[in-house]
């Protein structure tokens, strides 16, 4: 099946192609850097992320885009409270989205545009935009007419009027219309500011996306994500600006992902209702983390816990064990004879569903959940397989390799292992294999007894035991 994706303004989904044959532009809105990054962010990074690869995978090359917003009222104020330089916390924070991407195994955007970067940019489109009569100067100010818009509210499906029935005036604001918004907001020292032809200020939330997507990506972007939260009106606000601007459609797809909630709320930090990726990260190894946010069709909401988070460290251990599993069994066939064998086939038939499966739930919308779905259908039917009596299927050298490259494959585009699926790894010392074998001879004498005491002294010491039709095979815990 062709490449389905949700289109926000037509509520549904539809095939996707891109505006030039064989490539995709795409934009995702980054964090404002006034503190470290929270779960609910990289929902957001881990979801592109994995978009993205899938895009690449099917042969697009893809221009990935995701900005900082390293200037606003909240990072001024952050840096006020601290008695630091503005630049200062938005850095430090910067370089903590970073190590947590690194975590989380996001792999690097083409670029991180910042917005004090790309003043000039900014400058230039409003400047389009008042000549165009989309724009006016007003006490150091600079709005958007939004009236100016036939169309206004098509994104978030907003009447004008409606919006105005509950609108407030900024105190102090000298707008034409209480749904204006600003582009350009005049500043005074301390604060900081950059000159242009409507005095000293700072560029406005929105415009900054505009300007930073169309320079890198041209007037038409193929997909821009972001949080659901940011569809009204950043999102809103982003359309009308750019599309007035240039007479172009600005975005042909947009990619809202669902909120992450913590006991019911949003995760926000204007609501303290988040965990910093730095204490999740303390608790729980950053693939799980990953593995625990594509569990979730990126556009549904989801509830987020240690509990979940915990299940979700179980879920990925079998996942893992399966993989060591299979690496050992082809490690012990070695070069040695290798048959076909009917758990085999029916094992390698079961791989090759999976990938037709795993790739239609990707088709439908960048499906993760059904994705991770399908992974773990195959590691059900190999567990079955390599449990079979007399272990046929730790000879099937072909039927294996099926199972390996298919989770490989999967892996390629989900991104759940840094260095691709396990191996097997024998970190056990000589004096637990010693135990081991002398179990396994306590077993076959029938000294059931003993057996049981040289497993207790085997966990005692940290380690697992587990008896498969291939043999007793031991691990860390």
């Amino acid at each position: 099946m062709p490449l389905t994706v949700y289109d926000e303004i037509r509520q549904k989904k539809v095939p996707f192609e891109p505006l030039v044959a064989g490539k995709v532009g795409m934009y995702v809105c980054g964090m404002t850097v006034q503190d470290r990054p929270h779960m609910g962010h990289m929902l957001a990074f881990v979801s592109s992320d994995v978009i993205r690869r899938y895009l690449e995978h099917v042969g697009y090359e893809v221009t990935f885009i995701q900005n900082f917003t390293d200037i606003d009222d909240k990072i001024i104020a952050k840096a006020t409270e601290e008695g630091l330089d503005c630049r200062v916390v938005a850095q430090r924070n910067i370089d903590a989205y970073f190590g947590a991407a690194e975590a989380l195994n996001v792999r690097p955007a083409t670029v991180y545009p910042c917005a004090t970067e790309h003043i000039d940019d900014i400058l230039a489109l409003i400047a389009k935009l008042e000549a165009g009569g989309h724009a006016y100067a007003a006490g150091g100010d600079v709005y958007f007419r939004v009236r100016s818009m036939a169309d206004y509210g098509k994104l978030s499906r907003r009447n004008v009027d409606d919006l105005m029935s509950g609108a407030r005036i900024e105190v102090g604001a000298e707008k034409e219309d209480p749904l204006d918004f600003a582009l350009w907001k005049g500043s005074q020292p301390p604060e900081p500011g950059w000159e242009s032809p409507w005095g000293r200020g700072r560029p406005g939330w929105h415009i900054e996306c505009s300007a930073m997507a169309m320079k890198y990506l041209g007037e038409t972007l193929d997909f821009h994500g972001g949080g659901e939260d940011l569809i009204f009106p950043h999102h809103e606000n982003e359309i009308a600006q750019s599309e007035c601007a240039t007479g172009r459609p600005f975005v042909r797809f947009w990619l809202h992902n669902g909120l992450l909630n913590l006991r019911g709320q949003k995760m926000s930090k204007s609501t303290g209702h988040f965990f910093s990726m730095e204490d999740v990260l303390r608790e729980f190894p950053g693939e799980v983390v990953r593995f625990y946010l594509l569990s979730t069709h990126f556009r549904s909401q989801s509830e987020f816990s240690r509990e979940r988070l915990t299940d979700a460290s179980r879920a990925y251990e079998r996942l893992v064990n399966a993989c060591r599993s299979i690496d050992e069994q082809l490690t012990r066939l070695g070069d040695g004879p290798a048959v076909s064998t009917p758990a085999g086939a029916r094992l390698a038939a079961a791989a090759e569903a999976a990938r037709a499966r795993f790739h239609a739930a990707m088709d439908d919308d960048f499906n993760t959940a059904g994705a991770v779905g399908q992974l773990f259908e195959l590691v059900r039917a190999y567990n079955s397989a390599a449990d079979e009596p007399g272990a046929p299927l730790a000879r099937d050298r072909e039927a294996l390799e099926a199972v390996r490259l298919a989770i490989a494959s999967f892996d390629a585009i989900l991104g759940l292992f840094r260095d691709g699926p396990p191996r097997a790894v024998d970190d056990v010392p000589a004096e637990i294999h010693r135990l081991v074998a002398e179990r396994e001879a306590a077993r076959k004498a029938r000294d059931f007894a003993r057996a049981d005491s040289l497993r207790g002294e085997i966990a005692e010491a940290g380690f697992v035991l587990e008896d498969t039709p291939q043999g007793a095979r031991v691990r860390r815990k």
